[in-house]
């Protein structure tokens, strides 16, 4: 029978444990809250709860006394949350770079079946017809605000690693292409002059390769091309270079083809209207979408693998995290043996125990949390990184700490002290108060 109840009591404790920790990391702040704010007013209107505070206070004016032990369980979380955070705001850094790239009042169109522009083809004939579209917003020379641009990858050494090449987005737009984008601006030199070989280069494509400085001349394909200028816009096309379209279809032998247009609507309600537009052309056999939906959705691949990594790298490191909050928390138990049991013979109940204990142990979790996070927002915030974009060419981007992700790593920080509090506050709760007294 004795065996029969210990197993049942060791399946609840895994059922609470599964429960507290889905229910602690799916629920949103508010829920959270409101627990919070119960568990306070427990223990100020019940006896029970009363208990469960003397109690607490009494583990947690000891902490001094105990800080080697204590500070395994700060230090293990602490990393935790920090190598969590710093991993999730690299993917986070990610998609916030790529999906500002676009905005609801252009658009970019692509040939029809096209996940992306590298993989896209349009030939003369539609991109004259594609840019005549009616919903398409011209300047005042009545020329209409469309950019037929083409994508190509291009090798050049990697700054301060002149034996390694990196792969670079050569990207050849018309003039209109600076209309089209209004964000865009040239912080260095100047912009490049149609119909020669110029390049103005993005202020992240600069800082990750060599020979982009203004007046620097570099080689792509067979001829040597003079960069002119430094552009800035605050997104992905910063780790771009932008050359004269035409002389880039020249060098990489495209002809009159290109892989896109972005065109400026008229306005961002026009975009439906611009899109039927096209599908009832028999001419065009293309498909359109808002440049802020396409760039979205080319972020979502890079960032969802970003966060698998994050939290499998952050669980692994938390199961070693929970083992160490165990053995400290088990450790004090221990020590803490005769206190406990005298609690216990004055009339102290199972449950303040448990309380207590599970309330010092996520106060350690809380430190820990909140030291990772610490030390991931002043190290990795603003860390410059870049990956490839599409398999095109090399994206640059910075981590992005948000107070979201700073929320996350804090609740995970507080599952591992649940974790790893539980079952040394049970086992404190369940001592023989005779046992634990010879004992002592």
């Amino acid at each position: 029978m004795s065996r029969i109840k210990s197993l049942l009591s060791g399946l609840l404790l895994a059922i609470v444990v599964v429960a507290g920790v889905a229910a602690w990391i799916l629920l949103p702040w508010q829920a959270l809250l409101a627990v919070a704010v119960l568990l306070i007013a427990w223990m100020v209107a019940t006896r029970s709860g009363r208990q469960a505070g003397s109690v607490t206070h009494v583990g947690i004016s000891t902490l001094p006394q105990r800080i080697g032990a204590s500070s395994v369980v700060v230090i293990g979380i602490a990393g935790v949350v920090g190598v969590l955070v710093a991993l999730l705001a690299m993917a986070e850094g990610y998609r916030q770079t790529v999906a500002a790239t676009g905005n609801e009042d252009t658009a970019i169109v692509l040939r029809g079946g096209s996940a992306a522009e590298v993989m896209s083809v349009m030939e003369r004939e539609a991109l004259l017809a594609a840019a005549q579209a009616p919903e398409i917003a011209r300047d005042a020379d009545n020329r209409p605000l469309a950019s037929a641009e083409l994508v190509v990858a291009a090798n050049l050494p990697r700054r301060g690693q002149a034996d390694e090449d990196g792969s670079v987005q050569l990207r050849g737009v018309d003039p209109v292409a600076w209309a089209v984008r209004p964000g865009m601006r040239i912080v260095e030199g100047r912009t490049f002059e149609s119909g020669r070989r110029e390049l103005v280069v993005g202020q992240g494509a600069r800082r990750q390769f060599a020979g982009l400085d203004p007046g620097g001349e570099i080689r792509l394909g067979s001829d040597v091309w003079t960069v002119v200028g430094v552009f800035a816009s605050g997104d992905a096309l910063e780790s771009e270079i932008w050359a004269d379209g035409g002389i880039v279809a020249t060098t990489y032998r495209r002809g009159s083809s290109r892989n896109s247009i972005t065109a400026r609507l008229t306005s961002p309600d026009a975009f439906s209207a611009f899109k039927a537009t096209l599908e009832a052309d028999p001419r065009l056999k293309v498909e359109a979408d808002t440049t802020a939906e396409y760039f979205s959705r080319q972020s979502e691949g890079m960032t969802k693998v970003l966060r698998i990594i994050g939290i499998v790298v952050g669980s692994i490191m938390a199961v070693g995290a929970v083992f160490g909050a165990l053995n400290t928390m088990f450790a004090t138990v221990a020590a803490r043996a005769r206190e406990i049991a005298t609690l216990r013979a004055i009339g102290f109940r199972g449950l303040p125990v448990v309380v207590a204990v599970m309330l010092e142990t996520m106060l350690l979790a809380a430190l820990g949390g909140a030291l990772g996070g610490l030390i991931a927002w002043l190290v990795f915030n603003g860390y410059t990184a870049s990956t490839l974009a599409g398999g095109v060419g090399q994206l640059t981007f910075e981590f992005r700490v948000t107070p979201e992700l700073l929320w996350n790593g804090l609740k995970w920080a507080l599952a591992i002290g649940f974790v790893g509090g539980l079952f040394p506050a049970v086992r404190a709760a369940r001592l023989p108060v005779t046992d634990a007294l010879r004992a002592a």
